[in-house]
């Protein structure tokens, strides 16, 4: 999750140079690069159950990687690298290790500080990469998650707590509800009246 924090114009070849070995990771779009932020508790707990259930349903020949694996792309002429919340690609990494060009997956843990750029200008940067076959925005503060496909011209497809939904590209299913089992509480899965899917 990128954080407001603006610094001079950097090319992005420098960027890419000086990414490599960092204390603190950056983002960057088209000259500007914005300092990471920390996550939560809970965007984390949510991020690595998900990240958990793609890694044991991937082909071989594919991987999973959350939060440290860059992508980088170039979008109506702007280079942009961010560090997606989960990212799955397959195929060998015939580049530089330290970003990939070809996901297959990504997906983003809103957070009120970046979801309007998930939602925007990311959105739009990573529906650009040709690889991409699905981008998924995931709520922390509620069950309720959000797939955009490539096959779907990018069209919104919503899935609530109790709803089952496939991730194509990894040929996952599996249930909301699943997604925040160690956050059950933080999100209302817990409140009186939530009937549980057994």
């Amino acid at each position: 999750m990128a954080h407001a924090i603006n610094y001079d114009y950097l090319s992005f070849e420098d960027y890419l140079a000086g990414e490599k070995d960092v204390d603190i990771r950056s983002e960057y779009i088209d000259g500007q690069v914005y300092a990471m932020a920390g996550a939560s508790e809970r965007h984390n707990t949510i991020a690595s159950s998900l990240s958990a259930h793609i890694e044991m349903a991937l082909k071989d020949g594919c991987r999973v990687w959350q939060s440290d694996m860059k992508i980088i792309g170039k979008h109506q002429g702007k280079n942009f690298a961010y560090y997606p919340d989960i990212t799955a690609a397959c195929g060998e990494n015939t580049g530089d290790q330290h970003s990939r060009t070809n996901p297959i997956l990504i997906i983003e843990v809103l957070s009120p500080s970046t979801e309007r750029i998930d939602r925007t200008e990311k959105m739009a940067n990573y529906t650009s990469i040709d690889s991409l076959m699905e981008y998924v925005l995931v709520s922390q503060s509620t069950p309720f998650l959000t797939i955009y496909r490539r096959r779907n011209n990018w069209r919104a497809e919503p899935f609530y707590a109790q709803d089952d939904f496939t991730l194509e590209s990894v040929e996952l299913t599996m249930k909301v509800e699943q997604v925040y089992r160690r956050v059950r509480k933080e999100v209302g899965l817990d409140l009186p009246g939530f009937k549980r899917e057994t």
